[in-house]
């Protein structure tokens, strides 16, 4: 296997529709605007995957019909396919399973809440697992969450009986690691978007700085400039 295809980094996303995107954000934004908001979100993490060398790319859309939308988003170079399963625990098991069947040696798998997530993080995951340092690596969130779970083989129980969309997901995941005594290691914690509070403290975190023109979260933070709601607070 050519070694540029030995990692795969795999972007999970949902398409940016009203009503079924960012709902946390409700009622402070307009369905509307939240979901351009994530549709910003969305182009700046394929714009920075995009950059990452060494590692083959893909996107994990859902619903399963939203292929079309991808495509459009998604520049050249990305493989696109539909996520499977019937919770996020399931799907998130599928895309390990069917990917390091087809040789890859190592996947990590990616959010699309952290618009200025910098590929460095990205690319760490893969090197602790290929010079086997870790079984698994996570990328934690402040909110208890994870942005990024790399693996060199598939561990399905790490994600049966979850508690998902709560503050516990890391810390149930890390004590099911324990008792099966992986190894793991845990990269630099970030912050995901997902509240309005979120948003301000992003917002506020880079209006003072002096930045080149496409840089990690330009897209969102230029959005975020243009609403009232955000740029007065």
């Amino acid at each position: 296997m050519d070694k540029q295809f030995e990692k795969l980094l795999v972007i999970v996303a949902k398409e940016p529709l009203p009503g079924k995107v960012k709902t946390r954000l409700f009622p402070k934004f307009s369905p509307v605007i939240a979901a351009e908001l994530y549709r910003c979100f969305l182009r700046d993490r394929i714009q920075e995957v995009s950059t990452l060398n060494g590692a083959a790319r893909a996107i994990a859309y859902t619903p399963e019909d939203a292929r079309e939308t991808f495509t459009t988003l998604a520049s050249d170079g990305f493989e696109l396919f539909a996520q499977r399963g019937k919770h996020l625990g399931e799907r998130l098991h599928n895309i390990f399973l069917e990917k390091l069947s087809q040789r890859y040696k190592a996947v990590s798998i990616v959010d699309s809440d952290s618009p200025d997530l910098p590929k460095s993080l990205m690319q760490e995951s893969f090197e602790l697992l290929l010079s086997k340092q870790a079984d698994i690596v996570f990328g934690p969130c402040y909110d208890g969450g994870y942005y990024l779970v790399g693996m060199r083989k598939p561990y399905p129980e790490l994600f049966h009986n979850i508690p998902w969309s709560t503050e516990n997901v890391l810390s149930v995941t890390l004590e099911k690691a324990r008792k099966m005594g992986l190894n793991v290691k845990l990269l630099s914690t970030w912050n995901d978007l997902d509240t309005f509070e979120d948003l301000i403290e992003f917002y506020n975190m880079y209006k003072e700085r002096s930045l080149s023109k496409e840089w990690t979260g330009s897209k969102t933070f230029s959005y975020l400039s243009r609403l009232e709601k955000i740029s007065k607070c």
